[in-house]
C-alpha cells in the first residue's frame, strides 16, 4: 500500500502488483497519484469530529489545538502527514488489518465538511439565484478583401480620325466668290460702226 500527499490538502493511497518490489512500488504511486482528492481543513487541523469504518477496522479522529501534533500511528499517521495535517486526535477501532486501516481513515477524511458552506445551506443561502451575465452578442466583422479587382484593359486606337472639318467642307464646296472693286465701275464698250442705207445714199446724191 502506498500513500502520497502534497502536505497541502490532498492526498491518496493505492495498491501495486508486480514481480520485484521497485516495479511495484513504483506502481503503487502511479495508481496513489491518480486517485488523490482534497481535504478539508482548518487552521492546520479537522474542521470537526468524524468517524468511518472500512471492513473491520474503524478510525475515530477528532479536532486538537495548536501545538498538539499528530496524534495517531501506522497507516492512519501516514496518511494525516501526507494531507498536511498538523494537529488531530485520533483513535482506531476493530482489525488491525494496516489496508483496511488506511482505506477507514481515508473514508473519513472524505467525510469531513466546511464549516462555512455547511451554514449557508442550513441559512438556504445556497438557493439564491444569481442572475446570469451574459455578453452582448457581437456581430462578426468580414476581413477587407485584398485581392484587387480586375481592371479591364482597352488598346487605343491608333486610327487618325479622316473627318474634314466644317468649315473646311464647307470651303470646298461653296462656289467662288466674285471679288468686287470698291468705289468703280469699269463699263467696256465696243465700237459702232454705221453702216450706210438706200435712204442715205439717195440723199447724199441729190
Amino acid at each position: 500500500m502506498m500513500v502520497v500527499g502534497d502536505y497541502n490538502g490532498r492526498v491518496g493511497a493505492a495498491l501495486g502488483k508486480a514481480a520485484s518490489v521497485p516495479d511495484a512500488v513504483r506502481k503503487g504511486r502511479q495508481n496513489a497519484e491518480r486517485a488523490m482528492e482534497p481535504v478539508t481543513t482548518l487552521g492546520g487541523t479537522i474542521p470537526h469530529e468524524v468517524f468511518a469504518k472500512y471492513g473491520s477496522a474503524k478510525v475515530l479522529l477528532l479536532p486538537a489545538k495548536p501545538g498538539t501534533g499528530v496524534i495517531a500511528g501506522g497507516g492512519v499517521r501516514a496518511v494525516i502527514e501526507a494531507a498536511g495535517i498538523q494537529d488531530v486526535l485520533s483513535k482506531t477501532y476493530g482489525g488491525s488489518n494496516p489496508v483496511n486501516t488506511v482505506r477507514a481513515t481515508l473514508k473519513a477524511l472524505s467525510l469531513l465538511k466546511d464549516p462555512q458552506r455547511e451554514r449557508a445551506r442550513r441559512l438556504g443561502l445556497d438557493r439564491i439565484h444569481t442572475p446570469e451575465v451574459t455578453a452582448p452578442e457581437v456581430e462578426p466583422v468580414e476581413a477587407a478583401s485584398t485581392e484587387a479587382e480586375p481592371v479591364e484593359v482597352t488598346e487605343a486606337s491608333t486610327e487618325t480620325s479622316t473627318e474634314v472639318p466644317a468649315d473646311d467642307a464647307n470651303a470646298e464646296t461653296s462656289e467662288p466668290v466674285s471679288e468686287e472693286v470698291s468705289g468703280e465701275v469699269v463699263a467696256t464698250t465696243e465700237p459702232v460702226v454705221d453702216v450706210p442705207t438706200a435712204e442715205d445714199e439717195s440723199e447724199n446724191s441729190s
